[in-house]
């Protein structure tokens, strides 16, 4: 038991070690890169106002926004999900807006921008089409002309033509559902006395990233080859990389961000060839993601059609599953970053997703879910853990037997050790029961982190006070949880202080400590206060576990608050089995001793002696 218990203090410390790296070490220096991005960005943003690329050069002029919207004509896009419109010049969808989702959680909040402009400042944007040796083949800058009417709406499409001058007739039709699936039919008509071969090809292009993305989540370039995830990098590793290349059957490709991606999906039964490529233009690095299909000759007076889908939106996973289905599109959900551990990962959000759609009906939403989580969990985990709470309140009961042994082998530890083991086979105890069982919560813990991080599902879900369940606790001690006037988080000399090195890690984890936290830590403590004392370790390492949850309590302030909440949850579940099984096992505890203390001390009995004293 004693060797047990010194793994499990080692555990304890060694997790502690590795959050205590994370929040000294990685966090600052995470900090100090996104500073000096920041600072980089604002010498481009200088030399750009001085009309200087940052090699010296004059620089390529940049637009705002509604300058790059209004130097092309447009037609319009109207859904209920989406809101934008599509560059008549070279057919780009490079306006788009998602409606039902803002920047903040703050009222009157603007929404998430997805593509912006070319010419416009980090312009992102998508745009497919047709490679040949024809004079005139459509580019990203040849003029179409619309021919329909109206914005484009999930029951209005739009129709586009352009004539090249090799004799080409191109056709385009776009469609979008009432979510985020475009559906592009192209159909070029060879009205030349020549055949011609020419290819499909679509693109996915981001002309400079913003010091924000890549931070934490996958958000770089991703794609599906033959049903598997080949190809997923971070913009910093892309730019360090360099340029790759695929040949697949079908799939899929673009680039994605946290919670938002942009890809192109071919006929699934076409051969195509994609490229992955970063290129320095005037000082930008341009991110390109693309794709060529299989060519095919068109003889005078025919046709060929190719028909394209092209996802840009949220990527909920129950719209991507259904995309999936729908249109054969493989892997489609694989875009949400599960992490290393996707098989528990995964299962633990659909439950969740379950949960809060079946409480939404009734008005309740995801911190109602997570608390129906934590029951199923504690529900499959019941037998492991009944089982270690049973014999860890056996062992509180032989406690005092125990310090007995300890007491009267004092200078004897193989005699205690003897002794000790002898005890446990006539009370039928088994420690290593008892402390397996506390390591099944590490993967839990690990899918919950990343469930809460990157599934858009959880952003911005409010509980209570939280307005975002996949960002840290907002209330902080030092305004008294938002009693005093006070915003400690978003202060001038709080910001100026976490960017100084080391110094502001530290200040980090003691500054920002909210509710959640303390009520996890406090829930953490009454449970280790109802445990059994550890035998055979000395008084300092029973000292340094009583402060875990103090210490954990600092570390997961910065954590996704729904994961706290969850713990928090988990341990008052832990305090109630442990409490019923104590009473079973007629143990002590410190809950009882509490409503006894408070009921106030109960009147002795008279003793046999004072029964039978003669009058």
């Amino acid at each position: 038991m004693p060797e047990n218990n010194r793994n499990l203090l080692i555990l304890g410390v060694v997790f502690a070690l590795v959050m205590a790296y994370e929040f000294f070490v990685a966090g600052p220096a995470e900090k100090r890169h996104e500073v000096e991005q920041q600072q980089a960005q604002v010498a481009v943003q200088q030399q750009q106002a001085a009309g200087l690329a940052p090699n010296g050069q004059p620089a390529a002029v940049v637009l705002t926004r509604p300058q790059a919207l209004a130097a092309t004509p447009r037609v319009a896009i109207q859904t209920p999900d989406l809101a934008g419109s599509i560059s008549l010049t070279g057919a780009k969808l490079d306006d788009l807006y998602l409606s039902q989702y803002r920047e903040t959680t703050q009222a009157g909040s603007p929404s998430v921008e997805l593509l912006r402009p070319f010419g416009a400042d980090n312009a992102y944007y998508a745009v497919n089409g047709w490679v040949g040796a024809p004079a005139g083949m459509p580019t990203e800058s040849t003029p179409w002309t619309l021919v329909s009417t109206g914005p484009l709406t999930p029951t209005a499409p739009a129709e586009l033509t352009y004539t090249a001058p090799s004799g080409l007739l191109f056709h385009r039709q776009i469609k979008v559902d009432a979510q985020y699936m475009f559906t592009i039919t192209d159909t070029v008509t060879n009205q030349s006395q020549a055949p011609v071969n020419i290819a499909p090809y679509g693109s996915v292009e981001r002309r400079g990233v913003s010091a924000d993305l890549g931070k934490t989540a996958m958000e770089g370039a991703i794609g599906m080859f033959d049903k598997q995830l080949k190809e997923e990098r971070k913009y910093q590793d892309w730019k360090k990389d360099g340029d790759k290349s695929f040949t697949s059957t079908g799939g899929w490709m673009g680039i994605t961000d946290k919670y938002w991606m942009t890809v192109f999906a071919p006929p699934q039964t076409e051969p195509i060839k994609a490229d992955y490529q970063v290129t320095p233009v005037n000082g930008v690095d341009v991110y390109v993601a693309s794709y060529v299909g299989a060519p095919r000759v068109i003889a005078p007076g025919a046709s060929t059609t190719e028909v394209t889908h092209v996802f840009a939106g949220a990527k909920v996973v129950k719209t991507l599953q259904a995309y999936n289905n729908q249109l054969g599109l493989q892997g489609l959900d694989k875009a949400v970053d599960w992490g290393w551990f996707e098989i528990i990962s995964k299962p633990v959000f659909l439950v969740l997703d379950f949960y809060a759609g079946l409480l939404s009906n009734i008005g309740l939403g995801f911190g109602f879910a997570i608390l129906a989580l934590t029951i199923t969990i504690r529900l499959l985990m019941f037998p492991a853990f009944n089982a270690s709470y049973s014999m860890s309140t056996k062992m509180k009961k032989v406690q005092p037997e125990m310090k007995a042994l300890q007491e009267r082998f004092k200078g004897d530890p193989q005699g205690q050790q003897k002794a000790m083991m002898e005890l446990y086979a006539r009370e039928k105890i088994n420690p290593v029961t008892g402390c397996i069982p506390m390591l099944l919560p590490l993967p839990v813990f690990y899918a919950l982190s990343n469930v809460f991080t990157v599934t858009i599902e959880m952003r911005h879900a409010p509980f209570g006070w939280v307005k975002d369940l996949s960002a840290p606790d907002p209330t902080s001690i030092w305004n008294l949880f938002g009693l005093l006037p006070w915003d400690p988080i978003n202060n001038p000399v709080v910001l100026a202080i976490e960017h100084v090195p080391f110094v502001g890690g530290i200040f980090l984890l003691l500054f920002h400590v909210g509710a959640w936290p303390i009520i996890y830590a406090c829930a953490m403590f009454l449970s280790m206060q109802m445990a059994p004392q550890m035998a055979g370790v000395d008084p300092t390492q029973q000292r340094l576990m009583k402060w875990m949850p103090w210490a954990f309590m600092i570390f997961l302030a910065q954590s996704s608050v729904g994961l706290v909440i969850y713990w928090a949850f988990s341990s008052v579940f832990t305090m109630c089995q442990q409490y019923f099984l104590m009473r079973r096992f007629k143990v002590d505890n410190p809950v009882d001793d509490f409503i006894a203390r408070l009921t106030g001390p109960k009147t002795p009995k008279p003793s046999a002696k004072a029964e039978t004293k003669a009058p």
